[in-house]
């Protein structure tokens, strides 16, 4: 079978690896869709990726086949890629500190003794058993193919505090952001301001639940303003990933806020450190996802109290990522969430 790699700076091709084969521990995964997500883009931008697994890494399938050792799945079973529970034995687990599990955070780099040579961009896939989580069978393939970024989104409101009555600000409004906005509103926010230049995703945001959807610079800096009292905003989300933006995200966060980087920022950022401090805001930064975060986030999806359906632009075959990811690179683009169908 093929399976799609980068191989070089802004160059990818289909390559032909083996069938996969369960292993002891591991299933075999047919994919029915992977989502194309704003890190493939930047990898294929770069030539690199942290490991050839997380190019593709989000996905959804059918298990085809399952290796020994594995007791609570089945061929026939329809999954998500998740990761598994903290080990309990690791340093960052003795100490205290499961959110950090080494073993969770390896699985998610695709670090693990299983994790594949390739990723989702493939008609199938070998992957531990512990990574995958059963789908909640009131989502359709294509919402389950959109869990796992909904799972980041999720992990980073969690941990930014959002609660009953926030005021929030989401920079960017590409799919994080879209699901970060809802994810506030459901865990309580009453208002939300996206700030976001592409017209389009600004409709979308608004269509999602947002109060305002603005392009960035004076206009939305007053409506935060104007929106909070003069005071700020109580929580900011920055899930554009663009450096500049890390010092305005700051901006308008209020005194004693929270700013929470969600969006991957690859080059170094110019900040003022004393307004930082002067203002006494609490700074997060949030990667990846917990296991209950994939099913927490499926539970809120399967309820319809979160919308992953709108996200989906357009579905493509293997031989057209090379021109979406050249699309996506290459600027704003119309789409939101592409999803690959590999078979």
């Amino acid at each position: 079978m093929q399976a799609a790699l980068i191989t070089g700076t802004r160059h990818l091709e289909l390559v032909g690896v083996p069938e996969p084969q369960p292993a002891p521990g591991a299933v075999v995964v047919d994919i029915t869709y992977c989502g194309v997500c704003g890190t493939d883009v930047g990898a294929y931008r770069s030539g690199r990726t942290s490991h050839p697994s997380v190019f593709g890494h989000e996905w959804t399938g059918t298990i085809r086949s399952v290796g020994t050792d594995v007791a609570d799945l089945a061929a026939g079973d329809r999954v998500v890629i998740g990761v598994r529970s903290p080990c309990g034995a690791c340093r960052a687990c003795v100490a205290g500190h499961a959110g950090s599990c080494e073993a969770v955070r390896s699985m998610l780099l695709g670090y693990d003794p299983l994790a594949s040579r390739h990723g989702g961009f493939a008609p199938a896939i070998t992957v531990a058993a512990a990574r995958l989580v059963p789908a909640h069978p009131a989502l359709t393939d294509e919402e389950a193919a959109m869990i796992e970024p909904a799972a980041v989104a999720y992990r980073g409101v969690r941990r930014s505090g959002v609660g009953l009555g926030a005021s929030v600000v989401v920079q960017g409004a590409g799919p994080i952001g879209l699901l970060t906005l809802q994810l506030a509103l459901a865990a309580g926010a009453t208002r939300v301001i996206a700030i976001e230049p592409d017209e389009r995703r600004r409709a979308a945001a608004l269509e999602l639940g947002a109060h305002l959807a603005l392009p960035p610079g004076t206009e939305s800096a007053t409506a935060v303003l104007d929106m909070t009292d003069g005071v700020g905003s109580d929580v900011v989300f920055e899930c554009a990933g663009r450096a500049p933006l890390l010092q305005e995200a700051a901006n308008l966060t209020r005194h004693g806020g929270v700013m929470t980087m969600l969006g991957y920022i690859e080059e170094p950022a110019t900040i003022e450190p004393a307004l930082w401090l002067g203002k006494d805001i609490t700074v997060r930064a949030s990667v990846g996802f917990a296991r209950e975060d994939i099913v927490d986030v499926m539970a809120l999806v399967a309820a319809r109290r979160v919308e992953v359906a709108p996200l989906h632009s357009r579905t493509i075959g293997l031989h057209d990522l090379a021109d979406v990811l050249d699309t996506l690179d290459s600027g704003p683009s119309a789409d939101t969430k592409v999803l690959v169908a590999p078979r």
